[in-house]
């Protein structure tokens, strides 16, 4: 069976409701999870935008945020919506990447969206994410570890990958070869894992 690679981005909101479910979904599929932070502003420079297509085409905007409503509601999850957005990610995201296969990553992560469009928090800020850490039992110090110059490459090469790998926006499931784009395709990359 392969691993599931969920990769996402901390300012992505479809992200957020998949990064809340994916832990959970993997161990009850027995499926393997490993989590792959990356950046969407590269990938979105790619494409010709300075932002999130989100801001730059208004009805879809309008209508994520509505469908972020409902989902969070169906899946039980706090929202709020941001006062800016997106805001600035790179901190966290290198903590994920730099620490990526330890236990509590998830707890991380998901402690992370939350703060973001459950709490409206500025996640980049080093203190709103050393108190993020240290509600997860890290030391605020894991900060200044991602930042280390053997770590702090991980999540540019993370990002790197994913342009490789064809990805154009997220959240994102790659299983092998496959890519699997958007929250609501969590189950058949599940379901394509377990084959």
């Amino acid at each position: 069976m392969k691993p599931l690679e969920f990769w996402f981005e901390f300012a992505s909101t479809y992200s957020y409701v998949a990064a809340m479910r994916i832990e959970e979904l993997c161990r009850e599929g027995g499926v393997e999870l490993v989590w792959k932070p990356f950046m969407l502003g590269p990938i979105f420079a790619l494409q010709g935008w300075n932002d999130s297509h989100f801001n730059l085409n208004e009805r879809r905007g309008s209508y994520m945020w509505r469908d972020l409503e409902r989902l969070t509601d169906k899946f039980g999850l706090p929202w709020r919506k941001p006062s800016r957005f997106p805001r600035p990610t790179s901190n966290p995201a290198r903590v994920a990447a730099a620490f990526a296969r330890e236990p509590w990553i998830g707890d991380f992560v998901r402690r992370v969206y939350v703060a973001n469009f459950g709490e409206d928090r500025e996640i980049d800020e080093p203190e709103v994410l050393a108190t993020l850490l240290a509600e997860c039992g890290r030391p605020a110090t894991t900060v200044q570890a991602a930042l280390a110059d053997e770590r702090r490459a991980l999540l540019r090469a993370n990002t790197e990958r994913a342009i490789a790998l064809g990805i154009f926006g997220a959240p994102n499931c790659v299983v092998g070869s496959e890519l699997f784009w958007g929250e609501e395709a969590l189950g058949d990359a599940i379901e394509w894992a377990r084959r």
